[in-house]
């Protein structure tokens, strides 16, 4: 590949990642107004619904993570789903087989072993950068 169609296409990359984080911002936040405006009109919140506009409070979060520093944290889209399966279980309340919370429970519990085993690999490899004088994996 050439120098100028290698650069064409970071370039196409970075603009094509920045415009989709853009649109997911904003439908984000679109989507988070509509849901405080059915809170208001119906006067009524709910557990679920503060877990509905947590999950979109982690969402902007992780768009404005990646605007800062150019990486979206792994950690971000697991705590995400996290506080989504805690959401499906407070959804569907009593009417549940027991065996499905219990399955639902459990992958909460392997999403919050995944995010601080991602945790450690990050401490890790921001330990590792330090002792590299500060390159990262691409040298940059």
């Amino acid at each position: 590949m050439t120098e100028p169609v290698r650069q064409l296409s970071i370039r196409l990359v970075r603009f094509s990642e920045n415009a989709i984080l853009l649109v997911i911002g904003l439908a984000t936040l679109y989507a988070a107004g509509l849901e405080i405006l059915r809170l208001v009109e119906t006067r009524k919140v709910e557990l679920g619904d503060l877990f509905l506009l947590f999950i979109y409070a982690e969402v902007i979060g992780m768009v404005g993570a990646f605007y800062k520093s150019h990486r979206i944290p792994v950690t971000l889209p697991i705590i995400i789903a996290m506080t989504a399966l805690c959401r499906m279980i407070i959804l569907q309340s009593k009417d549940i087989d027991p065996i499905n919370i219990l399955f639902e429970a459990g992958g909460i519990l392997i999403l919050a072993i995944a995010a601080l085993v991602m945790s450690w690999k990050d401490k890790l490899s921001l330990e590792k950068l330090r002792l590299r004088g500060g390159e990262d994996d691409r040298g940059e």
